[in-house]
């Protein structure tokens, strides 16, 4: 394959993975309190210690991986961080069926995710990134 059409594919991959983290982690500095309220009713302890951190690999993470700076190191914590957000956030055990369908979907996209950090991980962030302009 073409280095080129390899290196852009790389590059709109990282932006599209990214994007759903640095959306989140914005929304969440502008909602704040709604978040620490949905963290705490799921039973999550020292909140003003989760939410801070969860900001932190949500914004900061993707914005790594967006850029291709430190990305490998960032799609590991980000692929880290989604098991417990995900056996938390999104457990379809026990719910009505329709909110159950609609978490087994949030569970799923969040697996493919995963399979996408893993990916970033293992092959890097390609040539249109941070990380290879150091390298070059």
């Amino acid at each position: 394959m073409n280095t080129k059409v390899q290196d852009s594919a790389a590059l709109a991959g990282r932006i599209l993975l990214a994007l759903i983290f640095i959306i989140s982690g914005y929304g969440k500095i502008t909602g704040y309190a709604g978040t620490a309220g949905y963290m705490a009713g799921k039973g999550l302890p020292m909140v003003a210690v989760l939410l801070p951190l969860t900001i932190l690999v949500e914004l900061g993470g993707g914005l790594l991986i967006a850029l291709g700076w430190k990305a490998r190191w960032a799609a590991a914590l980000i692929f880290l961080f989604l098991i417990p957000v995900t056996l938390v956030f999104h457990n379809p055990t026990g719910l009505a069926p329709a909110e159950a369908q609609q978490q087994m979907i949030n569970l799923l996209k969040n697996v493919s995710i995963m399979g996408g950090m893993l990916g970033l991980f293992a092959f890097g962030p390609g040539g249109f990134s941070l990380d290879a302009k150091q390298s070059a």
